[in-house]
Order: C-alpha cells, then sequence, then structure tokens
C-alpha cells in the first residue's frame, strides 16, 4: 500500500494505484460541512473538522480558539491528524505551533515522532475520535466514513493506530477469479522469479511476486474452496484464508488503511475491518463475534523450484484485467531496495535489519505461542526442529530457500535433499509433499501453517514474539 512517508511533501510513485496527497488539496467541502453536521451535545468532532477549513478564516479560527480553551488529553491525535492533512503547510505549521504548546512536545514536522510519542501512551482519546476520524476520511473516500462511524465500542485495536495508506478502497485492485495459465504459457516467467505458491486440494497454483505486488490480493475458489490471498507488501506477509466461515463467504477486499504497517482488510457486507495476520474483524459490528477465518498454507519460492514440484501447476496469466507494468522487480521497487519504512511502528527492534525476512509460526488458538525465526538462520539450518506450545514440528527449507513446516512429534529427521525427500533418523525415506510428510508404512504428518514476513511488522504486531536467529 503507497502513501506518504516522514513528510507529506514526498509522494511515492505508481501514479496510477495512488490516490495522492495533492487530491485530499483538491477537496471541495460541502456547503453544509459545518452548521448541519453538528451535534450540540458532542461539538468535538466538528470543531477538529474545521481545522481544515483553510478558506474560512472564521471556522479555522474559531475552532482553534474553542480547542485550546477546552484542551483534554486525547486531543493530541485528533489534531496531529488534522496537521497532517492540512492543505498547506502555513496552516500545518499554525496547528502545529498549538499541538506543540499544549504537549510540550518539539518535534516539528516529524511525524513519525509525532505518532510514536502518542502510541507509547495509553489510549486516551474520546469517542468523538471515531466520528472525527469517519467524517475525515470520508472527505477522501466516501466509503471510509463506514469503518469508524459509530463504532467506538465495536474495536480490538487501538483507533490512533489505525492509518490511511494512502490509497482508496480497492484502490489497489485484488485480483478476483484471475485468470490461469499452464507454465508452457508463462513465457513472460523466468524460472528465478518469486512465485508464491498454493495448493488446495489438490490444485496447485502459482501468483508471482510481481504480478502480486501491483494488487495485494487475489480472491478465488481453488480446489471447490472460496479462498483469498493477502499479500502485504509493506510487511513482507503472503497469507492464505479460506474465507467462508461457519457458512457466511466473507467478501475481502482492499480498506486502505494500516495497524502497525500491516494491511488491513475488509468485508463488504458490514465494512468491517478485519487484520491481515490474524484473519478476525477488529473494528466494525463483526468484532466479538468469534469469527477467526482459518488458515491455510502458502510457501515463498522461485517458478523453476515451483512447477518441478507440480508439474499440473497453474500460473497467474498476465490478462488481468488491468494495466500495469508486470515486469520483474518493477512493483515497489525504491521500498524493496532499503531498509526504510514508510510508516513508522511504535517500536523499532534492531534484533533484525527492518526488512529481513523471518518465517512466521504461530497457534491461533494460543496467541502467547509466536515464534520468529530468521530465514538466514533456516537456510543455514535446512532442517531445523522446535516445539511450539505442545506441538512439536520441523522445518524443511529446500534449494530455493523455501520453508515448509510440519508437525512432526518425536519423529526425528536427518537428511534432507533441499528437494522432496528427507530421512528420519531411524534411516526411513519420507516423501516431502507440499501439505504433507509422508512415510514409508503410509505415515501421514500435516503441514503446521507458517508465512514469511518483514521482521519490523511482524514485530510490531506482535510485541512479545520469541525470535531465533
Amino acid at each position: 500500500m503507497l502513501a506518504l512517508p516522514k513528510t507529506k511533501k514526498k509522494l511515492l510513485f505508481f501514479t496510477s494505484l495512488v490516490f495522492t496527497f495533492s487530491s485530499i488539496l483538491a477537496i471541495n467541502f460541502p456547503t453544509n460541512f459545518t452548521e448541519n453536521t453538528i451535534v450540540e451535545e458532542d461539538r468535538t468532532a466538528q470543531f477538529f473538522l474545521d481545522l481544515l477549513r483553510e478558506d474560512d478564516l472564521y471556522l479555522t479560527t474559531r475552532a482553534l480558539k474553542h480547542i485550546q480553551e477546552n484542551w483534554k488529553e486525547g486531543f493530541e491525535i485528533m489534531l496531529l491528524e488534522a496537521t497532517y492533512f492540512a492543505r498547506s503547510k502555513g496552516h500545518s505549521k499554525k496547528l502545529l505551533q498549538i499541538l506543540q504548546q499544549k504537549t510540550g512536545k518539539k518535534f516539528g514536522l516529524d511525524y513519525d515522532q509525532w505518532f510514536q510519542w502518542i502510541w507509547k501512551k495509553g489510549a486516551k482519546y474520546p469517542d468523538s475520535y471515531f466520528e472525527y476520524k469517519s467524517k475525515l476520511h470520508q472527505l477522501i473516500d466516501p466509503r471510509f466514513g463506514k469503518y469508524f462511524l459509530n463504532r467506538s465500542h465495536q474495536s480490538s485495536i487501538r483507533l490512533d493506530e489505525v492509518r490511511w495508506g494512502g490509497v482508496l478502497q480497492d484502490g489497489i485492485p485484488p485480483l478476483r477469479n484471475p485468470k490461469m495459465i499452464r507454465p508452457l504459457e508463462a513465457t513472460y516467467l523466468k524460472d528465478s522469479a518469486i512465485v508464491f505458491g498454493i495448493e488446495v486440494n489438490g490444485d496447485a497454483r502459482a501468483y508471482p511476486k510481481q504480478i502480486l505486488a501491483w494488487h495485494e490480493m487475489f480472491v478465488d475458489e481453488v480446489g471447490g474452496t472460496p479462498v483469498a490471498g493477502v499479500y502485504c507488501t509493506l510487511c513482507g506477509t503472503v497469507i492464505l484464508y479460506k474465507t467462508e466461515h461457519d457458512g457466511v463467504n466473507h467478501q475481502m477486499g482492499t480498506s486502505g488503511f494500516l495497524y502497525r504497517s500491516n494491511k488491513l482488510m475488509y468485508d463488504k457486507a458490514t465494512q468491517s475491518l478485519w487484520s491481515t495476520l490474524e484473519g478476525e474483524p477488529v473494528i466494525g459490528p463483526l468484532v466479538g463475534k468469534g469469527i477467526q477465518l482459518e488458515y491455510l498454507s502458502v510457501v515463498t519460492t522461485t517458478w523453476g523450484e515451483w512447477k518441478k514440484r507440480h508439474t499440473d501447476t497453474k500460473v497467474l496469466s498476465l490478462d488481468t484485467g488491468h494495466r500495469r507494468d508486470y515486469r520483474e522487480g518493477v512493483a515497489y521497487r525504491d521500498y524493496f531496495s532499503t531498509d526504510d519504512l514508510m510508516f513508522t511502528v511504535p517500536e523499532i527492534d534492531t534484533s533484525l535489519k527492518n526488512k529481513d525476512e523471518i518465517l512466521a509460526i504461530r497457534l491461533p488458538k494460543d496467541p502467547d505461542e509466536n515464534l520468529a525465526i530468521s530465514s538466514r538462520f533456516l537456510q543455514q539450518n535446512t532442517i531445523y526442529q522446535n516445539q511450539i506450545g505442545n506441538t512439536e514440528f520441523t522445518v524443511f527449507t529446500d534449494n530455493s530457500g523455501a520453508h515448509r513446516v510440519f508437525k512432526t512429534g518425536d519423529t526425528l529427521f536427518s537428511e534432507y535433499d533441499g528437494k522432496t525427500t528427507t530421512v528420519d533418523s531411524d534411516g526411513n525415506t519420507w516423501a516431502l509433499k507440499e501439505n504433507s510428510l509422508e512415510g514409508p508404512q503410509g505415515e501421514i504428518l500435516e503441514r503446521l501453517h507458517s508465512f514469511n514476513a518483514f521482521w519490523f511488522g511482524y514485530k510490531a504486531a506482535f510485541p512479545d514474539v520469541t525470535l531465533i536467529k
């Protein structure tokens, strides 16, 4: 998801995808923006919205006076967001003076420092912040209004950590029922190209990174199962979910918002926001309903390695219905080439570099059990055995650097050919399939859900994760 990093001046690439900040500057406020929308018993949200009315000195002056005279803890994030979205630098500085005066902090226009300072405090914002956030972002995309309005008691995450990512709803368009082709038809792909591979009920498919980076999500039926594959380019995760839960097939999309630099999904029916990492609603009427989508396995590998393992695989066609430069390495080139972040997180952990890749292993039913294993470590230890909760597992890392994790119990493995064969400590040969390990006597050990991620984003989402490096 693309947007503004440390300052509002620096617009990023991919203009075909991005609803840029300059679009905000051209917003025409409706004539009834102020008086007709004020609720007498709670004018807080409206006064903060009036701060954006740079074309009306009376409204902005009145709003500043009211906010200064009625200041209370929790207003910091509302004033910061008004400063961030102000049309002109001059107006931003005017609002910034109030923010610095009331907080005693002198961060200037370094928004990362402001956000991090606010996030380190307890979440103390008024309920009117939900209304304010709704109406503020509704000026960008009318559909955004539903995400937050009247949802102050329907949220399991901090609202002040939810940030607009710079695009409209589905502004980075998901691929819905995309066209798939056979390997011989995929002449655009090099064997070294990175693909995200899945196999559901025997249906094997590959989604090249060079295409999916432009779309960040695919929604399809694979092996007779409705699924959504979600690629958060900023945090480096690709996660596959079964979208049907208790008889309801949730139609997922890209919300346009982030939480701790991790992509938030939305469902079309209720416009609830969902965590990409956990597959559950975090803001909206579905919160607290016991909904968590089932994880399915996905592997990050090379096209050459994937098609060797899966000769019957299908792969994404370039005919996506969208015009993009799908050449390898084009999408997000600048972002992937540095360790810099587009959106800061509450705290940077230097145990690894921000974008060092880790393998995440987590038990959804026991969230306290959470491991992040350095991919570099696993490439040096191609058979790695450990335990999470009461589950003993083995990670096999193949010649392409791809990791697959299996629930192996007390079976120990001593050799791995880096392809599809492993040998246990008793000398028995096992076949390493996509979703299972199959032993010589018909034993079947199942795959344990895992996925790759950038260290910074996973650590931000799960601060108590155990790192193995």
